[in-house]
């Protein structure tokens, strides 16, 4: 069968409606983004929210310590009352935040709530990053080793919050800026070259950090995306599976129909058939005696002929319905391909003859019989050789050729001098009811069921079905059976076959000579 190529007309009609979906693709796409508060789909908003929460919160016993441990640090520079107020608020405000988050986890998404959310986070950030500005603040007279721990302290405070806060940059922004601006003024109005320096280092540190929680959000942003287009996918896949089930069962109901129609309309063409049959060949005959009209007996011969055709159409339609629908079964048993294809020759010799056909046989000798349905195989001889004189003029010569195939199976060969099949029509003939040129222009008898009928049983069999032809050169169709289906004889045994019956004459020796009576005695 050739391969489906989609014709000019619904490639044309597929090429807008693809421009159509993409561009209601866009429209939704910016529409979503003209109702987002961060230029992204309001889903992703709610999405990024989520991730910065469940961040916030599985992070919670990381910033404890890390505020825990500042607080301890800052008694080096403030008093105890001082660092223990300072840890307590820090830690109250961690503790409102992650009560917050908990309580957005809890909510329903939605559109006005998830930008109140939105708020409320960058708020407590906000106040969050304050609170890390007072402890780091400090009288101007401490020594370097304060400054390095202060910047020391500054840096990792400002990056855990660009990785807590990597899924929403403005609550990133809103709790290190503080932080960092505080850190890098108290060390410029030092006014020293050293403390310029680490200011410098701050706001370089900011900067990069800032950098990274954005690179964090697009790809955060960029996995949402990739994962909502495989959602998107999943789901037009799951309807196109739904609509392809439905066509299917649709299909199927249809070749039951069809399987009913061609069993009820075979038995209701079959019974006045076989009575035009046997009338017309009852007139054909004379058997009742001779027509007062010689013209009535040509007219009795023509009905005859007329109805095998129809029976033989009728055939050919039920065998190719039950191959397609898969209840044809193959009745395997050996049989000799050369006796198969020689009967099927002697068969239609007759008809070659009529046409001055000369039919030519080159079989291999001593070829073994195959494991096969030798009425399938008769068929497809048939149905070739009949095509074979069919389009075969006057004169022209047939071959029938036999053998073995280099893998070790068995082929058939069936070559004729007529006037060839164009390449482009080869698809055509052998598909169901396809017809090339040279058959509609010759106005030969035939449904187009042949060629594909002996195809689909070769491949019932496993073997392969090749046709070649060239214009006003001739055909050759090549069938080969496959080396499975050869039945090799088996080799004679070494040895002489075992006795049919065990040879028991020196049990019977043994038994005579052996005591009646030895019971009891030990013998």
């Amino acid at each position: 069968m050739s391969d489906l190529v989609p014709s000019p007309a619904d490639t044309a009609s597929a090429a807008p409606a693809r421009t159509r979906r993409v561009a209601a693709q866009r429209v939704r796409e910016a529409r979503d983004r003209l109702t987002s508060s961060s230029g992204t789909r309001p889903a992703f908003d709610h999405e990024l929210l989520r991730q910065y929460a469940q961040t916030r919160t599985s992070a919670s016993l990381v910033v404890i310590l890390l505020v825990v441990t500042t607080g301890a640090l800052s008694s080096l520079w403030v008093s105890m009352v001082n660092a223990a107020l300072w840890t307590c608020g820090i830690l109250a405000i961690h503790a409102v935040v992650i009560r917050s988050c908990a309580k957005f986890l809890g909510q329903p998404p939605a559109p006005a709530t998830t930008r109140k959310w939105r708020r409320r986070f960058v708020t407590l950030d906000l106040l969050y990053g304050l609170g890390w500005t007072v402890i780091l603040i400090h009288p101007t007279d401490v020594g370097v080793v304060s400054n390095t721990l202060m910047l020391f302290i500054m840096l990792l405070v400002v990056a855990v919050s660009s990785m807590l806060a990597a899924s929403l940059p403005i609550a990133a922004f809103a709790s290190t800026v503080p932080v960092t601006a505080a850190i890098a003024t108290n060390f410029v109005l030092r006014g020293t070259l050293d403390n310029y320096i680490l200011a410098a280092l701050a706001v370089l540190a900011e900067c990069y950090f800032a950098l990274l929680a954005h690179r964090l959000h697009s790809t955060t942003l960029a996995t949402l995306e990739a994962r909502a287009e495989k959602d998107a996918l999943i789901g037009e896949l799951e309807q196109a599976k739904a609509i392809s089930d439905e066509a299917r069962h649709r299909a199927e109901a249809a070749n039951v129909s069809k399987s009913r129609f061609l069993a009820q309309m075979s038995h209701e063409l079959r019974t006045p058939l076989n009575a035009i049959l046997g009338f017309s060949e009852v007139m054909k005959s004379e058997i009742f005696g001779p027509h007062a009209v010689p013209v009535y007996k040509d007219y009795s011969a023509d009905i005859h002929n007329s109805g095998v055709h129809l029976l033989n159409l009728i055939n050919e339609i039920l065998d190719l319905s039950r191959i397609e629908a898969g209840r044809y079964e193959l009745n395997e048993e050996p049989f000799s391909l050369v006796h198969a294809v020689a009967d099927c020759h002697h068969l239609l010799k007759l008809r070659a003859s009529n046409r001055g056909i000369t039919i030519h046989e080159a079989f291999e000798e001593d070829m073994p019989k195959l494991w096969g349905d030798e009425r399938a195989t008769r068929q497809i001889v048939l149905n070739l050789l009949s095509n074979a004189i069919k389009f075969t003029p006057q004169g022209g010569e047939i071959w029938l050729k036999a053998g073995w195939t280099a893998s070790g199976g068995q082929y058939l060969i069936v070559k004729d001098t007529g006037s060839g099949i164009p390449d482009d029509e080869i698809p055509i003939v052998l598909a169901s009811f396809g017809q090339g040129s040279n058959s509609i222009k010759s106005a030969e008898q035939g449904a187009g069921l042949g060629l594909p009928i002996a195809k689909s049983l070769i491949d019932m069999h496993g073997g392969t079905f090749t046709l070649k032809s060239k214009l006003r050169i001739g055909t050759e169709v090549i069938i080969t059976f496959p080396p499975e289906r050869v039945m090799a004889a088996l080799a004679p045994l070494p040895e002489d076959a075992p006795p049919l019956q065990p040879d028991d004459s020196h049990e019977r020796a043994s038994a005579r000579g052996r005591p009646i009576m030895n019971a009891g005695t030990g013998l």
